[in-house]
């Protein structure tokens, strides 16, 4: 895709008030959708998160009432939770690092340098973690969700897809009902995901910015 054309996908995209609840997305443009979420970076690459795709029409129904009844919980398409861990703990690190070492096929070996490194990188995310209180890891877990949230929006913007990024909803309830605490997750971000409806009166609005200029500072 050229510079032009994601400009105006970006452009094209705005949070969906109003999806057309009788067209679904192809499968494979949701698998499209999963593995830029399952590519999105984060911190340390630690992840510290799970993508929740909720398709059960009366689960939509109960969720859409703990979202201050907004449509776009059951009429998208589709519903995705990004829910992030409320800890960091030390057997999660090392699974980490347990993958790296299989996915860049490093020696299991102490004297190869490439496991030496791993090892030291684990050290190093053990040390950081150390001086962070259960409340701040549960924040910067959170924030984390952000950045996959956008890999999802643009994405879906890029495909011509429609999306509505949401806070406005009770995580506790959601935690309930998917029974994210016994995971050790929180409901963090609710995207529906799908098209827009013909008569969405906010499709047609300009996009409300400030200028480049008032925005960008330069050093």
């Amino acid at each position: 895709m050229d510079n032009t054309t994601i400009v105006e996908a970006l452009h094209r995209r705005y949070a969906t008030k109003k999806f057309d609840p009788t067209k679904k997305i192809p499968q494979q443009d949701l698998d499209i959708l999963f593995e830029s979420l399952r590519l999105a970076p984060s911190a340390f690459g630690f992840q510290p998160w799970k993508f929740i795709h909720i398709t059960d029409a009366n689960l939509r129904r109960e969720l859409k009432k703990h979202a201050l009844d907004q449509a776009q919980v059951t009429d998208a398409s589709d519903l995705i939770v990004i829910a992030t861990k409320t800890w960091m703990k030390e057997s999660d690190m090392d699974e980490y690092i347990q993958n790296l070492v299989a996915t860049r096929k490093i020696p299991d070996q102490t004297e190869s340098e490439q496991f030496s490194k791993a090892e030291k990188y684990l050290q190093k995310i053990k040390e950081t973690i150390s001086y962070k209180t259960d409340e701040e890891i549960r924040t910067w877990n959170q924030k984390q969700a952000y950045i996959a949230m956008w890999f999802l929006l643009l994405t879906c913007a890029e495909m011509g897809i429609d999306a509505c990024p949401m806070e406005w909803f009770y995580p506790e309830k959601y935690n309930e009902v998917l029974w994210l605490d016994a995971l050790g997750l929180t409901a963090t971000l609710i995207i529906p995901v799908g098209y827009r409806s013909s008569d969405d009166i906010y499709a047609h609005l300009a996009k409300v910015r400030f200028p480049k200029e008032d925005m960008i500072i330069h050093r």
